[in-house]
């Protein structure tokens, strides 16, 4: 993919957008939010957000097709889609949470070809572009070299009982590695990425959770995959890793662990 940093201006133009869009509605008392069917949060930011996007892709790109959270998907003749995550943390978004991230990416032939995640509570955005590397705030980022479990930080999110439940093995996994703290969503990825933190696990994830996050990662030097291994935004979770620890992590997530406590 030659040019896959081609897209990363089209893409900061809508994170740019995004983000002011969001901010308009963070910690406000009447922002309006609804439920879906899987019980997840839906705010009229997120509707916003993907409907803004969708119409600059048809003013730029016509040709593109468009897969998002909220409006689904839409067909198009370029060989190549827009995947929109409008609000990912959308529970800290509505809780006030400044944990929440505007996730774009560019697919080309089942490919992702270029990220960005944008965290506007933050003042943070990460990118990255098949062969182009990775970036935050624009200086270019690079995963851990931690090689031993027992050094590494592992991240990870909701371990209550409204989203689905951690991994089998993620209790043995937590007691293996030095120390675990609980970001989740979006974010905790990026840290991986960074070199802030070696693994991050989320159990059930969306294409549009995982797009921008898988290049943004692999350009960083990490993997990002199923728990299964499969290299895919469509195989329904992620583990993204710092590459050195990959293999053990997975191979500790599908043992049965015991209970965390």
């Amino acid at each position: 993919m030659r040019d896959a940093a081609a897209w990363l201006p089209f893409l900061s133009e809508l994170a740019d957008a995004a983000d002011a869009i969001a901010l308009q509605f963070f910690r406000t008392r009447d922002l309006r939010v609804d439920e879906k069917p899987d019980l997840s949060p839906v705010t009229e930011a997120d509707r916003a957000i993907e409907a803004m996007a969708r119409r600059r892709l048809g003013e730029r790109y016509p040709g593109l097709g468009v897969l998002g959270e909220e409006q689904g998907e839409a067909p198009g003749s370029a060989g190549a889609r827009l995947i929109i995550d409008p609000i990912d943390g959308t529970r800290n978004f509505v809780r006030g949470i400044p944990v929440f991230g505007v996730l774009l990416a560019i697919e080309v032939g089942g490919e992702v070809a270029a990220g960005v995640a944008s965290a506007p509570a933050l003042r943070t955005r990460w990118h990255g572009a098949r062969g182009a590397g990775a970036f935050r705030d624009g200086r270019r980022i690079a995963v851990s070299g931690v090689r031993a479990l027992g050094a590494a930080l592992l991240l990870h999110g909701n371990l209550g009982s409204a989203e689905p439940a951690p991994p089998a093995g993620f209790a043995a996994l937590a007691r293996q590695v030095g120390r675990t703290r609980g970001f989740g969503d979006f974010y905790q990825h990026m840290l991986v990425a960074e070199g802030a933190g070696e693994i991050a696990v989320d159990p059930a994830a969306h294409p549009w959770d995982i797009a921008a996050l898988q290049v943004i990662v692999e350009e960083a030097g990490g993997q990002a995959t199923a728990l299964g291994g499969e290299r895919s935004i469509y195989a329904g979770s992620l583990v993204t890793s710092n590459g050195a620890l990959h293999r053990q992590a997975l191979e500790a997530l599908r043992r049965p662990g015991g209970a965390l406590l």
